[in-house]
């Protein structure tokens, strides 16, 4: 490093004027979690990115063969609902397409309320709120697509 000729360095610090310590962003204290081995950050990552693009595609897809080629919306009633659950291929296609999009933004709004959510305790409940909307939702539409029942009168 140079040295001026009043024999302090070019960013003003020196002997006589330490550079200031910077604190970590999160000082370690009694209540900070201790570091998990899990990878469940990274694999939720990974989830965003593969579910998004499934998303995607099974969502276009399925737009495009209900809305073009078995002529729009004037077409979908609840026969044309119970016709097409009777099928296990569009079961598993409607059953996919709600897991996936369910879990996708359940995981983006968790991502959300931890960053956005200041106070431990109302992080907590926005989580267990969304986790029970969640769950509820995915058994719900999972329990509606396996016992649809046709001949409701």
């Amino acid at each position: 490093m140079a040295i001026d000729t009043n024999g302090s360095s070019p960013s003003g610090y020196g002997p006589d004027h330490p550079a200031p310590v910077i604190e970590p962003p999160r000082a370690r204290t009694r209540r900070t979690p201790r570091t998990t081995r899990t990878n469940f950050e990274m694999y939720g990552w990974l989830f965003m990115r593969v579910s998004g693009i499934l998303l995607v595609v099974l969502v276009i897809t399925h737009l495009m063969i209900q809305l073009v080629l078995d002529g729009g919306v004037s077409k979908v009633s609840f026969a044309f609902v119970a016709g097409r659950w009777a099928s296990p291929f569009w079961q598993a296609w409607d059953l996919i397409m709600l897991w996936l999009a369910m879990l996708h933004g359940g995981l983006g709004l968790r991502t959300i309320i931890n960053d956005y959510a200041q106070r431990d305790g109302t992080r907590f409940w926005l989580k267990m709120l969304l986790y029970t909307a969640t769950v509820f939702t995915v058994l719900l539409g999972t329990l509606v697509i396996f016992t649809f029942d046709p001949n409701i009168s």
